[in-house]
């Protein structure tokens, strides 16, 4: 069966799924495999669980009409979801970065959403899997779409937007993340470049932090042509100046695609952190490219509420907690401990758990986290893994090498009365502490 056809009984059965857990009625049954499992031996079960074909690549498993056999499903599944965005005339807004890429996008969904029926990327599937599942989510009735791209290798950013075909991109920085597998910090800056080299190949427009002068340099190496921007400056798309951050942003800010006059608006929003004026203003400036009025933009931004243990502000019985373990990098813990300096609170503590996919720089990464740490005023600093522990000495900070040892230290010597930042890499599985904050 070619993609054209294919395509037709996707048509027919727009449900994609992947897991036999999560099979509804009619769907397509993709049987993609993994490194401890292999999806065509659940074919059938998705079969008799209510899907309505199954997509294998090995022969054995087809065992009647219900199942479609192809050279490789993965690859079907990309090539579908390329073919679904070629029968697709709305904006894609593509979005990838370093830090902050999916509080963007949701940020943007917000503003979006109210004017527009608006589709973007659920949670993060934001991988060579969770793009095609998500452009094969975009249905006709939906006006606009944006799609997040992560990556952790040069050569992925392009690839996705292959799929995606975005019309407009925006990248909302370049730092130290996934040093690993891009190759250090000048290969991640190629590796998110992929988008801009896409855009410039397609003829899109991409929205750029004009304060960001990486990303600039990014855009004018490029080339591009069609640039709307954000920041601070009164020559930009979209100008802005941070009012308030205490303890959620306040922004007022004005747009040049402001039809009816040049007058400044106040978006006020949910989200704490002075590292999310960035992201409210990207939002922003999406909304006026186009055409919301301020009143929606600002409905948009004052609507949005951090989830997933990202920005997140909880007061406990004992602490005002920074939610921000969903993940984490050398870029972003340096911007989270100086959100944490300048916030005006009596009392602060720090628990950071180590950062992933580091590679060689792991250890001078540590080490200059553990710096920086060390050098904001707090009532405790506790640092947490194995990378960290490696760099216990003789200051008065705390060490541990998992979180379960952490978490009976803090029930002897539990922390009161601060407001506690608490940041670590996705693995490392600190909202376990939660309960003893």
């Amino acid at each position: 069966m070619n993609i054209e056809q294919l395509y037709k009984v996707y048509r027919k059965h727009p449900i994609i799924c992947t897991d036999t857990r999560k099979i509804s009625k009619s769907c397509l049954f993709f049987a993609l495999k993994g490194d401890h499992f292999d999806g065509n031996e659940f074919a059938l079960k998705a079969i008799e669980s209510g899907a309505a074909f199954a997509i294998i690549d090995d022969k054995k498993y087809a065992v009647n009409e219900h199942f479609i056999l192809v050279s490789d499903v993965l690859e079907t599944l990309q090539d579908l979801a390329r073919f679904h965005r070629k029968q697709l005339s709305i904006p894609v807004i593509g979005i990838t970065g370093s830090n902050g890429k999916t509080t963007t996008k949701e940020l943007i969904r917000s503003v979006l959403s109210q004017q527009f029926k608006t589709f973007a990327t659920e949670g993060n599937l934001n991988n060579h899997i969770g793009v095609p599942l998500s452009v094969l989510s975009i249905d006709d009735s939906c006006e606009i779409a944006i799609i997040e791209m992560g990556a952790n290798h040069q050569k992925e950013i392009g690839f996705l937007c292959e799929i995606s075909q975005p019309t407009q991109g925006l990248i909302t920085n370049v730092g130290k993340a996934h040093l690993e597998g891009f190759g250090g910090i000048e290969g991640v800056r190629i590796g998110k470049g992929e988008l801009y080299e896409f855009i410039a190949k397609t003829g899109g427009t991409i929205f750029i932090n004009a304060d960001d002068q990486v990303l600039k340099e990014m855009c004018v190496e490029r080339r591009l042509e069609n640039i709307v921007s954000y920041g601070s400056g009164k020559d930009n798309f979209t100008s802005a100046r941070l009012i308030a951050s205490s303890p959620f942003l306040e922004i007022i800010w004005e747009s040049n695609g402001e039809p009816s006059d040049k007058n400044s608006f106040t978006a006020k929003s949910n989200l704490p952190g002075i590292y999310n004026f960035d992201n409210i203003v990207s939002a922003i400036c999406v909304g006026s490219y186009f055409n919301l009025s301020p009143e929606q933009i600002n409905t948009g931004i004052s609507s949005y509420h951090p989830l997933n243990n990202r920005s997140q502000l909880l007061k406990t019985e004992q602490n005002t907690i920074i939610c921000d373990y969903y993940n984490a990098n050398p870029s972003s813990m340096i911007v989270a401990l100086n959100n944490l300096e300048s916030m005006n609170t009596d009392s602060k503590a720090i628990i950071l758990g180590d950062m992933f996919e580091l590679g060689n720089e792991a250890i001078r990464e540590h080490q200059l986290i553990l710096d920086k740490a060390l050098t904001v005023n707090t009532v405790r600093k506790i640092f947490i893994g194995e990378e960290f522990y490696k760099l216990k000495g003789s200051n008065t900070a705390e060490f541990f090498r998992t979180v379960q040892e952490t978490q009976q230290a803090l029930e002897k010597n539990p922390i009161k009365n601060c407001t506690v930042l608490v940041k670590g890499s996705r693995g490392m599985k600190l909202e376990i502490l939660l309960p003893v904050l």
